[in-house]
């Protein structure tokens, strides 16, 4: 089975675009960003989530949706990007070494994928900047979805 959480802070807002560029956009941009765990496993959904809720997430400061539909439907497009298979993703391989120590977990991680989503506000926003500056092609894949 596969189950996709993405998680978002309790407390961000939507911030200014020219942190994320490296030349300004003209337009009055505004942004959100996720981060995605899409999980692979077999055994006990329960005890998956139990895992996320104590690992992943900070209750105080984060929230979690599941099912991977973006979380904000006004958001002019979404960019989602994360590192390519051969690339060294360390937040990857320590939770899976975390999940490697538990003695009994209930479920069994087949396969991990981590991506961060940057949600663009405003109008006339297109995503060729945003991929230009943010995503490194040797290292990352990418993805420019259409918020819902």
């Amino acid at each position: 089975m596969t189950k996709i959480f993405e998680i978002l802070g309790k407390f961000d807002t939507e911030s200014d675009c020219h942190k994320l560029l490296y030349a300004p956009h003209p337009l009055p941009l505004k942004y959100r960003e996720g981060r995605v765990y899409k999980i692979e496993f077999t055994g006990d959904e329960a005890a998956l989530d139990a895992f996320v809720s104590r690992v992943l997430i900070d209750s105080i400061s984060q929230t979690a949706q599941t099912g991977g539909a973006p979380a904000f439907d006004k958001a002019a497009f979404v960019l989602e990007y994360g590192m390519k298979g051969a690339a060294l993703d360390l937040e990857k391989e320590m939770i899976l070494n975390y999940f490697r120590s538990m003695p009994n977990p209930g479920f069994e991680i087949t396969k991990l994928v981590l991506r961060t989503r940057i949600y663009v506000f405003g109008e006339g926003a297109e995503p060729s900047q945003f991929v230009r500056d943010i995503v490194n092609p040797a290292i990352h894949t990418h993805e420019v979805l259409k918020a819902a």
